[in-house]
């Protein structure tokens, strides 16, 4: 009895109706007057709420706003992104190819397998048994591959173009707090210097990838040459777009402290070779 009266009561002081009044505060003229209920307050502020999110959850899902959110990226860099990808898998494809096609042409030279017609699928395409065919070397054909060997030995232009193309130099000036560890899939070393120190890039590149990441904070990526490929995170800012061409020593950003994956200010640099990472300390001079 006193639950069926208590329900009574609440059922009462939902539907009791109130009047709201809007006055005119110098002549007191009722301008607009509503009649309302807590029942009736209660459901339009709720489906006033639920109206709004969904109004909200439209407008970040299906328009171009959501790339002004820190984590989003836009359209545009993922079809490039996509587009990159897609082309450093048929550079790749081509490589393997040339590599097994002037693979083929050494082992015709060396006498490992029998010219056939010389073209490149030909010779790419070869197969033999090494056991079944023997070449004798003549004194002459020894000679001179020896002397051939002398000559390449001391070529100064080979030398030279070699280690021109492997020069890389320090991005910033600091401490290196944490090395490169494959086992702990720490991929890149991290070099503490104070905040707002200028990065430098390592040689001459395009920038492939300029944006900011929630795990790294502002990035750069920069393709150079020989299929060689660096990357800085953790910057306080970025001076460079995607697109851009540096050289070597340029700045192109500063040290900071961004992304959630970090401590303090520090760069977090990365040296990649061929798609494969490799220690920048065995390539750059730290110290």
């Amino acid at each position: 009895m006193a639950k069926t009266t208590k329900k009574k009561q609440i059922a009462k002081k939902l539907l009791h109706k109130y009047r709201l009044v809007i006055l005119n505060e110098d002549t007191f003229e009722e301008r607009i007057s509503f009649k309302l209920t807590r029942l009736n307050v209660f459901i339009l502020t709720g489906v006033s709420a639920i109206i709004l999110i969904v109004l909200t959850t439209i407008l970040i899902a299906f328009t171009p706003l959501r790339e002004y959110i820190p984590g989003y990226s836009s359209t545009s860099l993922k079809r490039n992104a996509t587009a990159l990808v897609e082309k450093t898998d048929s550079l790749q494809n081509a490589l393997r190819v040339n590599e097994q096609y002037y693979s083929s042409i050494r082992q015709v030279l060396s006498g490992d397998i029998q010219q056939l017609e010389f073209n490149r699928d030909s010779i790419r395409d070869a197969v033999f048994n090494k056991e079944e065919i023997y070449v004798p070397i003549s004194k002459e054909d020894s000679l001179l591959r020896q002397e051939v060997a002398q000559e390449e030995k001391y070529n100064v232009f080979d030398s030279n173009e070699e280690s021109t193309a492997l020069a890389f130099f320090p991005p910033v000036e600091g401490t290196i707090s944490q090395e490169y560890n494959v086992v702990e899939k720490h991929y890149a070393i991290d070099i503490v210097t104070e905040k707002g120190a200028p990065v430098k890039t390592v040689a001459d590149g395009t920038v492939i990838f300029s944006e900011w990441t929630a795990d790294t904070g502002h990035v750069l990526i920069i393709q150079h040459a020989n299929n060689i490929m660096t990357a800085y995170k953790h910057n306080a800012s970025v001076n460079k777009s995607q697109g851009d061409l540096v050289v070597s020593g340029e700045v192109i950003a500063t040290v900071g402290n961004t992304g959630e994956l970090t401590t303090g200010p520090h760069l977090h640099f990365e040296l990649w070779s061929n798609g494969y990472p490799v220690n920048p300390v065995n390539f750059i001079d730290f110290k």
